[in-house]
């Protein structure tokens, strides 16, 4: 405790560290004044019972920070360019270019790769845009809108998609942590109140026993999380003795940590628009009157919704697949063996080359799958929670947590090497 106060102390009175500080402060209120600014033409009463009824807007509303409940300026918030990412990612599997830029060529070649998913933004927050605008308004959430005020709402939403992404960038620049992160963790936060203010007025004295249970189960979970995301697993590795002139470089003996959870929580967001899209489709066709199409669609959502055990079972599945994706796209042993060899190291026992890649990739491939199970648990946390009491303000919301847990870990890290380099 003492030597925390100390960090305390130490960030308020070194003048850098401050102002980085006070900068994240500023740019976050600035982001939540921003999402308070609604777009024109809105029926609050509509949309609230349409955000209520409707879990896929319900997670978009996570990821925009909160900005998609009231329909602000920035209610896509960074999800045009988190989506942008994620195509970055995969086009390196399909383009050997955009391979080389972000494996190959540093610093400068992450740069770049940068500049483009930050270009890719403008036209996925455009269809982005257009498509939520178009079922908003046929829901009568957007009524009396004129061409005009079509061609508007779109360039309001697209420039304030833009502009919280340069407010990310801004923090990551000029701030601590990861911009992007921090203003999806200040969205997640900002929704507490109202969820401790519901659960105080709902509160019921027979159910204290289950306000216990549900308290410990969340401390659990919490630990467990922060167990499995900091969770390593240690590869030796011995660099070679080298004689130059009289004297021996080398020979140092280091690891290469290798995360028991690679792909952080995209997987989780890659199965979440896998098994949300088919409630998109049927938003779209429900305008239709045949009696025989809407029995269909019915049938078909109902197998969709959150509390059916097939959407349990496919988004375990769907997660832990994609979790081994993701891995293997982000992750490459092969390309780690090549640098390793360059640089004059390798695995004891192992062979230099292909020998190594292929230890890497099987150490690899079985810690995955404890991260792999790990976040598929974490997925379906909310609906085991519902099942287990029948009530969906008890509901953990496991994503939510990973995505705060893995914000404020990074936080503490980053601010740690700031503190840790003025004290040297």
């Amino acid at each position: 405790m003492q030597n925390f106060w100390n960090k305390i102390k130490l960030i308020w009175t070194d003048t850098t560290l401050r102002k980085r500080v006070l900068f994240v402060f500023f740019a976050l209120i600035v982001f939540r004044l921003l999402s308070a600014i609604p777009i024109p033409g809105i029926d609050t009463a509509e949309l609230n019972r349409f955000l209520s009824n409707n879990q896929f807007f319900g997670i978009l509303n996570i990821f925009s920070g909160g900005g998609l409940s009231n329909l602000s300026i920035i209610m896509l918030g960074v999800g045009p360019y988190i989506t942008g990412s994620i195509i970055m990612q995969l086009l390196t599997i399909m383009v050997p270019a955009l391979k080389r830029i972000y494996h190959e060529e540093g610093e400068a070649g992450r740069k770049r790769f940068s500049q483009y998913s930050r270009l890719l933004t403008v036209p996925l927050a455009a269809i982005q845009g257009f498509s939520l605008l178009a079922i908003l308004e046929q829901q009568n959430i957007l009524f009396n809108l004129t061409a005009f005020d079509r061609i508007t709402n779109l360039f309001i939403v697209i420039a304030g998609s833009v502009l919280i992404m340069w407010i990310g960038e801004l923090v990551s620049e000029f701030g601590i942590g990861n911009g992007v992160s921090l203003i999806i963790f200040a969205g997640i936060v900002s929704q507490l109140p109202s969820w401790v203010s519901q659960n105080i007025f709902t509160f019921d004295v027979s159910q204290v026993p289950l306000y216990l249970v549900f308290a410990v189960v969340g401390i659990l979970i919490l630990a467990g999380i922060v167990l499995v995301t900091e969770a390593e697993r240690p590869i030796p590795v011995t660099y070679a003795k080298r004689v130059r002139g009289m004297k021996m470089y080398g020979g140092g003996s280091t690891y290469l940590p290798l995360r028991v959870n690679q792909a952080g929580v995209i997987p989780i967001i890659f199965a979440l628009s896998i098994l949300l899209f088919p409630q998109m489709i049927g938003a779209f066709l429900s305008r239709f009157d045949s009696n025989a199409i809407l029995a269909k669609i019915s049938g078909f959502l109902v197998s969709f919704t959150q509390t059916s055990v097939l959407y349990a079972v496919l988004y375990f599945i769907f997660v832990f697949l994609f979790t081994y994706f993701y891995t293997a796209v982000t992750f490459d042993p092969e390309a780690l063996s090549t640098n390793l060899q360059k640089n004059g190291a390798f695995i004891p026992g192992i062979r230099p080359g292909f020998s190594t890649s292929e230890y890497i990739s099987k150490v690899l491939s079985r810690i995955t799958l404890l991260g792999a199970v790990f976040l598929g648990f974490v997925a379906i946390l909310p609906l085991i929670m519902q099942f287990i009491t029948g009530n969906t303000s008890f509901a953990l919301g496991g994503t939510s947590i990973l995505i705060v847990v893995s914000v404020v870990l990074d936080l503490i890290k980053k601010v740690d090497a700031q503190v840790s380099m003025r004290e040297y």
